[in-house]
């Protein structure tokens, strides 16, 4: 088992580093204490993810202020799937603005599977959410670009900039996706029949495709979760990968939408903006403080990684992450997030729940 933290001697007080090393100790329990875990399957509907070891496992924490905790697997590439949505999502706002894109898809919840048929609602002619599968293709159909690589070409400089790193497609698993994706192609018929998509529906769909079979890590989700935590800003490049704006709303989505049929239970024990893929991988945020990267393969029956559930419910006991212990940490009256710099306060916050001990004091940042 790997075990890393990007500590240097002259980061921090010894404080911070004893605490920092804390945080590894927690990731690296949690590791321990569920990579026996047998539950669950492994996806097999789309033939290449079938062949992923069930036994592979990782956890990641990055911090708004660039400091990352990896324990296991956390090196390991495997296809992003549905984790890409929220981003291409972003995109699609960047592209066409926010009044323009909810005619499009909406932001409501279904209560139903990821690859649901039955929730296109005809009257508004719009998805329900750009989470579900109808939703993604919607969104990704919408992508600027003169042909479909210069397209392709937007999606992977996209995800570039929340990695910090090239990034590319597994063919592979394209090709398997693309021959054995009838139910998405009956969904993306459906949509054009109803007004809503329009254009070549094949390469709407092969885009959508290619998108969720990019290869990242565990590592590079934790880094997109910490982007999104903090305002869209890469803390390990500086870059700007969306604006803030945008990015509240793609966490606003993920929270509600995220978990598909098992967002309310999500939302109810563990508490944060997240999004799982059928490829093992599940990325959640803290939003101001940090992003959480766990790669699991073996599947619940609504198509989410069980360790990662198990693993991100534990980091939000032990450093009470869940959104509304976060929001009860400050006073009546806070700054405006965006118009005045953020309070002081640590990446991993100092109050926890449960009787867990507090948790390092960085630097506060400027706004983006």
């Amino acid at each position: 088992m790997s075990l890393r933290v990007d500590v240097s001697p002259d980061s921090g007080s010894v404080r911070q580093s004893t605490e920092r090393l804390r945080i590894l100790s927690v990731l690296n329990d949690l590791h321990l204490k569920y990579h026996s875990l047998r539950d669950g399957r492994v996806a097999d509907y789309i033939p290449q993810l079938a062949k992923v070891s069930p036994d592979l496992f990782g956890i990641c924490i990055v911090t708004v202020d660039g400091h990352v905790f990896e324990v296991g697997d956390y090196d390991y590439l495997f296809t992003i799937q549905s984790i890409s949505k929220p981003f291409v999502y972003g995109l699609a706002l960047e592209d066409h603005g926010r009044d323009y894109v909810r005619t499009r898809v909406g932001v409501e919840p279904t209560g139903d599977a990821f690859n649901s048929i039955i929730k296109l609602d005809e009257r508004s002619k719009r998805p329900h959410n750009p989470l579900v599968n109808a939703g993604a293709i919607a969104m990704t159909s919408i992508i600027k670009g003169t042909d479909p690589t210069d397209k392709l070409n937007r999606i992977l400089d996209l995800f570039q900039r929340y990695t910090g790193h090239g990034i590319f497609a597994d063919m592979s698993v394209f090709m398997s996706e693309r021959t054995t994706g009838h139910r998405n192609r009956a969904i993306a018929h459906l949509m054009l029949n109803f007004g809503m998509i329009d254009g070549n529906v094949d390469e709407a769909l092969d885009l959508y495709f290619q998108q969720c079979s990019l290869m990242v890590s565990c590592r590079d989700l934790a880094v997109m979760g910490a982007t999104l935590a903090n305002r869209g800003v890469n803390p390990l490049t500086g870059e700007q990968a969306i604006t803030s704006e945008y990015a509240r709303d793609i966490l606003s989505v993920m929270f509600t939408c995220g978990l598909y049929d098992y967002a309310g239970e999500w939302a109810y024990r563990i508490g944060l903006p997240a999004k799982s893929g059928v490829g093992g991988g599940m990325l959640a945020v803290v939003p101001g403080r940090f992003g959480i990267g766990v790669f699991s393969p073996p599947l619940d029956e609504r198509g989410n990684s069980v360790r990662a559930i198990k693993v991100c419910e534990e980091i939000t006991e032990a450093f009470g992450a869940h959104i509304f212990d976060v929001a009860f940490a400050f006073g009546a009256i806070a700054p405006h997030p965006v118009k005045s710099p953020p309070p002081a306060r640590s990446a991993l916050l100092s109050e926890t729940r449960n009787g867990h001990a507090a948790s390092p004091q960085p630097e506060s940042r400027p706004p983006a």
